[in-house]
């Protein structure tokens, strides 16, 4: 059965007087079940004789065709009726602002279907009319955007209906970003209907870099100036809009700044995006690599470990390029380099590698510290980037064991500035050491979990590394005169910044002082010389919607801290008994800021899963300070090595590279199972915590006492449509969409908005 075309039109033909007559007209009646595609179905109270199960919404489907910046958007809502009498259902669709409506259909039998767009105003009585007769508050969070309301159609008993929308948008641009956004609920559960969204974006210049803050995507780039995007991941689609903005090539530096305002620090917070630079006659300005790879040989390598890690070994080889260089460093107890500096690759020296690769016999213990020492001191080849990746399957045991000796040769003993890559094989390794020696050199770390293969991975390292194109990374603010403008930036995270190779993006975030513009110097080497770059900070355009950015900072801030905590432990030896140092002194001072961001912003790990529990008394600062701090002793600094620490390095890893917020805190736990925080939500740039069957937001937590609510105001009155007049103001209008009862901080009071009986 083919689809019934219907009209579209804007506005609304209405009587004066009754609900909504300040915008010049009356709302028309709701049928029995109102269809939020974006959020829900809402159901009318029952009426008559008999009581049907509401219509289910099953499914949307988001088709976007973005050419230029036009967008257009397809929207196909699924519908199905459980119960065996006819229903009524209607269509209210929250558009962004300037939305025109081309195309309303569904399929099936049934009257000739219409839309009206509904501009402001009327959009505006709408929210309210519904929020007032439904006595449902999920409909706020989308104040500020136009409206579109269907004519009613049936869904027949025990069946089907499939509704189509279509609606065009110019999409707002900043300099030679362009950005999107899909209305979707913040406050989704699992009982929602499943959501799928497919994006092809089209541009006349080059699209250089795409981002989305809101879910993980995965980009195809169909050509320069074609790019496919769709949610990745085969699960859910993590709850809140769909936000995406993309950089088309416009200088040789594509680049733009989005900005969060934050009063009362007196600045905000900034996110950097940053695509790969062009050389300046305009091709990819790759730096040629020089690959040392360093080989665990030790007893515990046997059982076809080695085996893999030779073959991976000539795979690496065979991927470099003719202007590339290499060498081979194996360890046990003692240290066997291939030759005593890197050579050139040829098939000459890549046969002689395997020649020597295939001597090599697991024997002996592992001495880690002498190993990387061989492949720090030696002389580097002109004009490449140095590269080493490290391999281990254990402890070390022989030489220098200490912790801090081994990770602090990345910086006392490495003239070359050389990167390691390490990667460790199985569970029986020492993480932090891994991922610290890493973090310190720019580079990050793998590790190869029981039942993976070592040679895959291996393979991903090295693909990951192809083609740097930006390498030695550093940004300040300055001036409009070009000159240092020191205090403007602060708190860069990632700290130190990390290369960027092919198909990298850099994503940066800082907090800002002042509230005058200023620019970003930033400079890299690139094809074999240095260059700089100019990317403005416009903060004039800094907003309340870009509330992600200070969420996604306080995630890497407090996976730095944690770092920080797990760096300052370690194994060490002291009168020739091997153990775990203590707690670093300062860790009561970063244990207090990692629950003061956790509390502020939301932001939860396992570490500080506990302020979720219902139980937890957050005024009690002496008692969830102790708390946090045994947390992090028994498992940040106690736990070295085993599937404990493997996933603490998994988590931070994925916390410091985050560039997508977590709304749901999920982390992996001890056992790498996945867990979510569910009793925190994340809403705009607040944070609310459940406590005693309602959402209480986290600025009355905090105090010595949480107060009693000022006010008490039911969904749907008059006080609290006011309310969240308020909250729009502000950008945080989704707080009203929280489940259940919501206490928070309206104007400086504290008010309880509450569902009552209905």
């Amino acid at each position: 059965m083919g689809w019934r075309q219907g009209l579209a039109f804007i506005g609304m033909t209405v009587a004066a007087g009754g609900v909504g007559a300040q915008h010049g007209g009356e709302i028309p009646p709701w049928a029995r079940n109102v269809v939020v595609p974006q959020a829900r179905v809402m159901t009318a109270a029952d009426s008559g004789h008999w009581r049907a199960e509401p219509v289910r919404m099953t499914g949307v489907r988001a088709g976007v065709v973005v050419v230029e910046r036009v967008a257009t958007v397809t929207l196909d809502i699924a519908l199905a009726n459980p119960s065996p009498q006819r229903q009524e259902a209607e269509l209210l669709v929250p558009v962004p602002a300037g939305a025109a409506v081309r195309g309303f259909a569904f399929e099936g039998p049934a009257a000739e279907p219409t839309a009206r767009l509904l501009p402001h105003g009327e959009a505006r009585a709408t929210y309210d009319a519904t929020v007032a007769a439904l006595r449902d508050p999920a409909l706020l969070e989308f104040l500020g955007h136009d409206l579109v309301r269907s004519s009613v159609f049936p869904v027949e008993g025990h069946g089907t209906q499939k509704v189509r929308l279509t609606y065009e948008h110019l999409l707002p641009a900043d300099g030679d970003r362009v950005d999107f956004l899909l209305p979707r609920s913040e406050s989704l559960t699992d009982a929602a209907a499943p959501w799928s969204v497919a994006l092809r974006l089209r541009s006349a210049r080059a699209i250089a870099t795409v981002y989305s803050p809101s879910h993980e995507v995965k980009v195809e780039h169909v050509g320069p100036h074609e790019v496919a995007v769709r949610p990745a991941g085969s699960g859910p689609m993590q709850p809140g809009a769909f936000r995406l903005s993309w950089v088309v090539e416009g200088s040789p530096f594509p680049a733009t700044v989005l900005a969060y305002p934050d009063p009362k620090a007196g600045g905000g917070y900034l996110l950097l995006l940053a695509g790969l630079p062009e050389s300046p006659d305009g091709r990819p300005a790759a730096i040629p690599r020089e690959l040392t790879l360093v080989v665990d040989r030790s007893g515990s390598m046997r059982d076809g470990r080695l085996d893999q890690v030779r073959a991976a070994a000539l795979r690496m080889l065979l991927r470099l390029g003719p202007e590339e260089s290499f060498n081979l460093i194996a360890y046990d107890q003692a240290v066997e380099a291939f030759s005593p500096t890197a050579v050139p690759v040829s098939r000459t020296t890549v046969d002689q590698a395997r020649e020597w690769l295939d001597a090599l016999e697991p024997r002996g213990g592992t001495n880690i510290h002498d190993a990387l020492l061989e492949a720090l001191r030696q002389p580097p080849t002109r004009g490449a980037l140095p590269v080493v990746v490290l391999l281990t399957d254990g402890l070390p045991t022989v030489g220098e064991t200490g912790e801090a000796a081994i990770r602090d040769l990345v910086t006392t003993s490495n003239p070359a500035g050389r990167r390691v890559f390490t990667l460790g094989v199985g569970v029986e390794v020492n993480t932090p050491l891994l991922q610290g020696i890493a973090d310190s050199s720019r580079a990050f770390a793998t590790f190869v979990l029981p039942g993976e293969d070592l040679g895959d991975k291996l393979d991903r390292v090295l693909r990951s590394l192809e083609g740097p194109r930006l390498a030695d990374l550093e940004v300040e603010a300055v001036d409009g005169m070009g000159r240092a403008a020191p205090g403007r930036l602060r708190d860069l995270e990632p700290t130190p910044l990390p290369d960027l190779y092919d198909g990298d993006q850099l994503v940066l975030l800082g907090r800002y002082r002042g509230s005058e513009p200023f620019a970003l110097r930033v400079s890299g080497s690139s094809g074999g010389e240095r260059r700089t770059f100019r990317v403005e900070v416009p903060l004039d355009r800094a907003s309340t919607v870009n509330a992600f950015v200070s969420r996604l900072w306080a995630s890497r801030r407090i996976a730095a801290l944690v770092a920080a905590i797990r760096a300052a432990g370690g194994y060490v030896e002291l009168s020739g008994v091997r153990g775990v140092a203590p707690p670093p002194s300062h860790l009561a001072e970063l244990a207090e800021e990692i629950v003061r961001l956790s509390t502020e912003f939301g932001v939860l790990t396992e570490y500080t899963a506990f302020l979720a529990e219902e139980g937890t008394d957050l005024s009690r600062k002496d008692h969830v300070l102790a708390q946090a701090q045994g947390e992090l002793v028994k498992r940040a600094v106690q736990t070295r090595s085993g599937l404990a620490s493997v996933n603490q390095e998994l988590n931070l890893d994925a916390q410091r590279r985050q560039k997508v917020v977590n709304k749901g805190n999920a982390y992996l736990d001890a056992g790498l199972e996945r867990k979510s925080v569910n009793a925190v939500r994340q809403v705009a740039d607040l944070a609310f915590f459940e406590r005693g069957g309602r959402f209480v937001d986290s600025r009355l937590l905090q105090g010595a006492n949480a107060p009693p609510p000022h006010r008490v105001v039911e969904v749907g009155s008059a006080a609290h449509l006011q309310i969240a007049a308020q909250l729009e103001a502000e950008g945080r209008q989704a707080l009203l969409a929280l489940p259940g009862d919501v206490l928070t901080l309206v104007g400086g009071d504290p008010v309880l908005v509450t569902r009552g009986g209905n």
